[in-house]
């Protein structure tokens, strides 16, 4: 199905509860196919809520709103069906996973992806995540470590949509360059539509990453709402002047 709209992913009106509180309140988002937008706002705003909502995990309950993706309503999906759609998602701090290796996990992915071995063992090399092929999956892996093991399944499976929370979490200066350059390969150019990009949503804390990416759109967002947008330099320099505090002004004025 194609978006009459142009947009992959569109959200209107949702709100959202875990364990009977509301975390998020009449979130309204549109991600026109082809671009990357990035999240921003301070810890405890609710993007995390929103990525993990969008990815369908069950414990986050939609009470009222929609979640439409390639013209789709897909808000009463599981976290296995909107996967099949090509919607993909790294999490800030992935559990490690006892008994399934890394390698396992890329054997499969081979087996039934357009992608192949030689394909894969050239994403491994890049990212440097030989040593831990044989390892349970994230056992053991220092921050970076773990960031750069989940970007090459990522990269691997070639999500049409994908979302990631705070990826230069935990990450080193050393190891920054070499995750933002695989961040950035997520979002490369499509081979059968050159003209556009894979899509996707960055949540960031310090906008960091962003030096990397060329994300189209930034969104701030603050208890549970998105309280603006634009331009993504012009909003990482108020921040960086001013704080989130300017944006809580912003909203308290809207209102």
């Amino acid at each position: 199905m194609s978006s009459s709209t142009g947009n992959i992913l569109e959200i209107h009106d949702l709100h959202v509860e875990v364990e009977g509180k509301e975390l998020l309140h009449g979130i309204n988002l549109a991600i026109p196919e082809g671009q990357v937008h990035a999240l921003m706002g301070p810890n405890g705003s609710g993007k995390t809520s929103l990525m993990m909502t969008i990815m369908g995990f069950s414990a986050y309950k939609v009470t009222r709103g929609q979640i439409i993706f390639d013209g789709r309503d897909i808000t009463g999906l599981s976290v296995t069906e909107r996967a099949r759609l090509g919607i993909a998602i790294a999490q800030q701090r992935p559990p490690t996973i006892v008994g399934v290796k890394l390698r396992a996990v890329l054997d499969y992915i081979v087996a039934h992806d357009s992608i192949s071995a030689e394909e894969v063992t050239q994403l491994v090399r890049q990212a440097r995540v030989e040593n831990f092929l044989d390892r349970d999956i994230n056992a053991g892996l220092s921050g970076g470590e773990i960031k750069r093991a989940e970007l090459v399944q990522l990269l691997a499976t070639c999500p049409r949509f994908s979302m990631m929370d705070e990826p230069e979490s935990g990450v080193d200066l050393d190891s920054l360059a070499l995750v933002g350059s695989l961040v950035n390969r997520l979002f490369v150019r499509d081979s059968c539509r050159p003209v556009r990009r894979r899509s996707g949503l960055i949540v960031t804390h310090t906008g960091h990453i962003l030096k990397y990416i060329e994300a189209d759109r930034a969104h701030i967002m603050l208890d549970g709402r998105i309280g603006c947008s634009g331009n993504p330099h012009l909003v990482l320099q108020t921040i960086a002047e001013r704080g989130y505090a300017e944006c809580v002004c912003c909203m308290n004025e809207g209102a």
